[in-house]
């Protein structure tokens, strides 16, 4: 069938959508619903056989809706309506929900069912559960309901009895820090993460909240500022203390929209004197690893973790949006340097269950005082970890993806030997649609691994793959079908028999000829210079596109309209396709460069 999305913004779920839909063979195409561009005139030239909203904020039109069957994704159960129905099912302590796709019509969340997935709901933020067990449930529910669509003979199920749920405001998120305990705190930050974040008032300003881990030993007066690690900030409750890694001000009449930053940074002008904590040892055997869980349900202390199991090291790290700026890649650099001075035969980097990397930080490029000399500086860190994993001769290295993955940071994956992926991943194997050439050495691992002619398709067509199109592509070796949360238990089982195969030793034997080999052919400096130079070329022109696609990325300004590489998959091969990708990503929405 022609399947047409219409979505509010290209975000996580619509991108899983698109891929998967493709997969079982459909052409899809996107529109995004765009103030001033009128929907009904995309639909006429479009004569898609079907109509799925996966994210959507405002309502169809008449016209579309009597004219096409038009399936509306909402993340809740059936009967449950509202645009908060996601934050405020966090905010009660729910442990199951689900996904319903039901028929627009004239009231919103009203229409017939169509189907429904339910799922549980572990307690981690709302934007990891978003692409986690929500997309998970969801594609299950529309690709039931493409099918009844497609039989011609199923008669979709009226809603017998429903509960709207209001709008979530700012009034019902806020923190009161003399009295809410930490386990409330968490709730209310891991249902308004990433966005609308938790408004608060802190040092003299109003800013938005984004993030939250519990801190198990610093104490102090409720809302005290205690310490900082790796960019965030730790806040006293009335039982504990929490970490905040992100900060966004609030914006002012008049002015462009603020950027979300680490906090520290965020509050570098009048952040007091402070004890600066170092991460945890990246070494030894007791550290969890990021993704477990302590008391409170969420991740431990620490962006960065390492921990053994026999012969096998894992490196794991995660950074809020999956965005990795200088000091997260020299931060990780380090602690990869030191696991690779272990007695391991096996090293597992990543393995948590949301983002794997969405390369460069955007957010810290845009404020940057010299936005040139930071993308430069980001970029080269990124090299230097890159190329610290393609030089690892001793040991297999492998790139375990519980979550999502986009430009520089897949091709951070595409470093090591063995690439495994979560059947619900995502990958933006690219970077043109933020007007780069990239670097990260993807002439030599892309091409390395599906050929230079699939590896010019996907860096031109600019499509999100799935974990299982990417297999069958080569990009990737394995893909891993379980639940988010069993992603990390599942990798370490598979690591251990990687371990104990009798193949292994005679493959970490075979890497160093190999890289000898390639080196001999053309060594991994020429592949840096050639990248870097073109991306200096870039950085340093103020005319180059890349300057106004990074600013209306991360301040969050409107589209204009819909790509034609979306809304016409064959246009992108033609024409200058960086200038048209210049509004991918509206407000709200997690884009397929780094999550917003």
């Amino acid at each position: 069938m022609h399947i047409l999305l219409v979505a509010s913004a290209f975000n996580s779920l619509t991108q899983r959508v698109h891929a998967e839909l493709r997969d079982h063979g459909h052409r899809v195409a996107v529109e995004l619903a765009v103030p001033g561009v009128p929907l009904v005139d995309a639909v006429r030239r479009q004569r898609p056989d079907l109509i799925i909203a996966p994210m959507l904020t405002t309502a169809l039109p008449r016209e579309v809706w009597e004219a096409h069957t038009c399936l509306i994704v909402h993340p809740g159960p059936v009967g449950d309506r509202g645009p908060s129905s996601l934050d405020r099912a966090i905010l009660d302590g729910a442990d199951r929900w689900g996904v319903t796709v039901l028929q627009a019509t004239g009231e919103m969340d009203a229409g017939d069912v169509w189907a429904f997935a339910d799922c549980p709901l572990p307690e981690v933020a709302k934007s990891d559960l978003y692409r986690g067990e929500i997309a998970d449930a969801a594609l299950r529910a529309v690709l039931t309901a493409v099918e009844r669509f497609a039989s011609g003979t199923y008669v979709p199920q009226p809603q017998a009895t429903h509960h709207t749920r209001p709008y979530l405001g700012q009034e019902d998120r806020r923190i009161d820090w003399d009295r809410d305990p930490t386990e409330r705190v968490l709730r209310t930050l891991r249902a308004a993460d990433s966005r609308p974040g938790v408004l608060d008032d802190l040092l003299g300003g109003a800013w938005f909240l984004h993030g939250g881990r519990p801190e198990y030993e610093l104490r102090g007066r409720p809302g005290e500022l205690l310490a900082t690690r790796g960019g965030a900030i730790c806040r006293a409750t009335t039982d504990g203390a929490v970490w905040i890694p992100e900060l966004r001000a609030r914006r002012r009449a008049g002015e462009p929209a603020p950027v979300k930053l680490p906090a520290t940074l965020a509050l570098a002008d009048r952040l007091p004197s402070l004890p600066e904590l170092p991460a945890p040892p990246p070494c030894g055997g007791s550290h969890a690893p990021h993704g477990s869980h302590g008391s409170h349900g969420v991740a431990a202390p620490g962006d960065i973790g390492y921990r053994e199991e026999g012969r096998v090291g894992f490196l794991s790290f995660s950074f809020p949006g999956g965005a990795m700026a200088t000091d997260h890649c020299r931060r990780l650099l380090h602690a990869y340097r030191a696991a690779c001075s272990r007695p391991t035969s096996v090293l597992v980097l990543g393995g948590g269950r949301d983002f794997f990397s969405n390369g460069i930080h955007l957010g810290v490029i845009e404020a940057a005082d010299d936005p040139a000399a930071e993308s430069r500086a980001n970029i080269e860190a990124m090299d230097d970890l890159v190329e610290a994993v393609l030089t690892t001769t001793d040991r297999l290295v492998v790139a375990a993806l519980g979550g999502n993955a986009a430009a520089g940071g897949a091709m951070l994956a595409l470093a090591a030997d063995e690439v495994w992926c979560r059947t619900g991943v995502v990958l933006n194997a690219h970077y043109r649609l933020m007007g780069l050439y990239g670097s990260e050495y993807w002439t030599y691992t892309l091409p390395r691994r599906v050929g230079a002619a699939v590896a010019e398709r996907l860096t031109t067509d600019a499509l999100p793959l799935s974990a299982a199109a990417a297999e069958g592509l080569g990009l990737i070796d394995r893909t891993v079908p379980c639940a988010p949360d069993a992603f990390a238990a599942e990798t370490a089982r598979l690591a251990g028999l990687l371990a104990d195969s009798p193949a292994t030793p005679s493959r970490i034997a075979g890497k160093k000829a190999t890289r000898d080999r390639d080196e001999a052919a053309r060594p991994l400096a020429a592949h840096r210079e050639a990248e870097l130079t073109r991306m200096r070329a870039t950085f340093h022109d103020p005319d180059a596109p890349y300057h106004a696609l990074r600013r209306a990325f991360v301040r969050k300004e409107p589209a204009t309209g819909t790509p034609p590489h979306l809304a016409d998959p064959a246009s992108s091969r033609r024409g200058d396709v960086t200038a048209m990708a210049a509004h991918d990503s509206p407000p709200g929405s997690e884009p397929c460069y780094q999550e917003g």
